[in-house]
């Protein structure tokens, strides 16, 4: 299927030439078509991740829900609220480039979908 996203398409190549698992993983999930890509709630995140991890979200990060956790965590895309909930929580929003740029290994990251 053709990708009309060019920083998709780059991201996806990308992590597609890595040997490690966790990133060819991700780039299979956001090659998905968009309908079937992965969104997660706020609500989920606070649900599953403990304070101060680093949680992946191949696809989009929603702001239902409320997060009370410092985590770090990395996405395609975010809704604006919850930049905004993430933030105020004292957390951070990244996206998967930076994340994969940072921690090329994949250590101590959760994937969430």
């Amino acid at each position: 299927m053709k990708k009309d996203n060019q920083v998709l398409v780059r991201l996806i190549s990308s992590l597609m030439k890595e040997s490690k698992p966790l990133w060819k993983k991700v780039a299979y999930e956001l090659s998905r078509p968009r309908r079937q890509r992965v969104t997660v709630n706020l609500s989920k995140i606070e649900d599953y991740a403990k304070d101060e991890a680093v949680v992946l979200v191949p696809g989009k990060v929603l702001g239902s829900g409320a997060i009370s956790k410092k985590v770090k965590i990395a996405a395609f895309s975010f809704s604006d609220s919850a930049r905004k909930l993430i933030a105020g929580a004292g957390g951070h929003a990244m996206t998967i480039d930076e994340l994969y740029k940072n921690n090329p290994q994949g250590k101590d990251i959760m994937i969430l979908k």
